[in-house]
């Protein structure tokens, strides 16, 4: 099997991001001007055995929303460039993660079709070091768009943030780990009854 990666430059005014995706695991460094997310894009990759490398920069001192959000669409992107046509994909993955007071679900599917729900309270009007903790919201949610898949999140139940965020993050990466590992029964089929994961 060739090497599931993909690498995704955006540049834009507000934003300058290179990010590296390599699905079957190698070296992860993020080097954003938020160290939470740092630390959070360390959990994604670790826990889904994820080889993730960004270089980001953007205008922080205007909003952290441009940056988080662009983030969340360039690794999204990567996801769909890396799966390819995404034969012989799982395609569905879930994982419920607790981490001490906090419990997370989420169940993703590459299906082609992007679609978001969120149902997580508590984040709005709060922060984490310099992170505000409703960004977290528009970093999944640009993910899935760009990933095109369908993605659910869903907090059981939690009152400190910085758990409800590290629980997410790796409840998502347990969960696209999941999805995205070759089922070997299949094939190489596309685990589709239309026959494309692209429409």
């Amino acid at each position: 099997m060739s090497a599931r990666t993909a690498t995704i430059d955006r540049q834009t005014k507000e934003t300058q991001i290179r990010l590296t995706l390599e699905l079957e695991g190698g070296k992860s460094e993020s080097r954003t001007p938020l160290p939470f997310l740092d630390h959070m894009l360390d959990a994604f990759s670790r826990h889904g055995v994820f080889g993730v490398q960004v270089e980001a920069s953007g205008d922080i001192e205007v909003d952290p929303h441009h940056t988080v959000e662009d983030i969340g669409l360039c690794l999204g992107a990567a996801f769909k460039e890396a799966l390819g046509d995404r034969a012989g994909i799982t395609r569905y993955g879930s994982a419920l993660i607790p981490m001490d007071e906090t419990l997370v679900s989420c169940a993703i599917d590459f299906c082609g079709r992007p679609a978001f729900v969120w149902k997580v309270e508590g984040l709005d009007g709060r922060i984490v070091g310099t992170f505000d903790c409703s960004l977290a919201h528009e970093f999944w949610a640009a993910f899935a768009s760009r990933a095109e898949c369908n993605l659910h999140i869903v907090l059981q139940h939690g009152s400190n943030p910085h758990h409800i965020i590290e629980a997410i993050f790796k409840a998502c990466a347990r969960a696209c780990d999941q999805a995205v590992t070759i089922d070997p029964r299949l094939g190489g089929a596309i685990p589709s009854t239309k026959g494309t994961l692209h429409t």
